[in-house]
């Protein structure tokens, strides 16, 4: 997890390099890929991206706190595995979501995707990993690389809000496909993740959940 300083730092970095980039800092601040709230473990910061995806932050926020009530602290991958399948539809999670969430816990129980051993594999390892539990895709993956392992230089072509920002600050028309925005991030690496925040701030997006 990179520290606070260590994301300032890559800002400045980046900022001397592109000028583009040295006014998005100036009118952005530095990017924040800390979240302001207690830390979940990495199984339970997974099972919270489930909940969240496709749906709009209210009814995700209130289905995952049903979801995470029906635990006694943190859900744990054996505590998913305890619980029948009813009970976790109960929590309104749709059957693909309850089906991934379980998915998840059981190839975490059983040692397919090891989240105890993620911080010391590559990103690209990472994202291997967690593709292989149902429901889970690059772009989650990404996201979890950026906002729970706090990775510097994750670059999430497939994202929409990125390729509309980049394009926006760079004046790129039509906005780029996700493969067409693959080598322009290559001149700032190793800080991806940073310019890929700046461009949902330039898509005026907010980062996803």
């Amino acid at each position: 997890m990179a520290s606070k300083q260590a994301i300032a730092d890559a800002a400045a970095d980046i900022a001397k390099r592109d000028p583009v980039l040295k006014r998005m800092m100036r009118e952005h601040g530095v990017p924040e890929l800390h979240r302001p709230r207690p830390r979940r473990s990495h199984f339970a910061q997974l099972a919270r991206m489930i909940c969240y995806q496709q749906l709009a932050g209210r009814a995700a926020a209130a289905i995952h706190g049903r979801f995470e009530a029906l635990f006694d602290g943190e859900p744990t991958p054996e505590a998913v595995l305890a619980l029948p399948f009813a009970e976790l539809r109960g929590a309104g999670l749709s059957n693909a979501k309850a089906t991934s969430i379980r998915d998840l816990a059981e190839k975490v129980h059983g040692g397919l995707v090891e989240l105890d051993r993620v911080a010391r594999l590559s990103d690209e390892k990472v994202v291997a990993e967690l593709v292989l539990v149902r429901g889970i895709g690059v772009w989650t993956a990404h996201m979890f690389l950026m906002f729970q392992m706090g990775r510097l230089d994750v670059w999430p072509t497939l994202d929409y809000g990125v390729r509309s920002g980049f394009a926006r600050m760079y004046g790129i028309d039509p906005m780029p496909t996700p493969k067409q925005l693959e080598p322009l991030g290559d001149s700032f690496r190793p800080y991806r993740s940073l310019v890929a925040w700046y461009s949902w701030r330039a898509a005026d997006t907010v980062a996803p959940e």
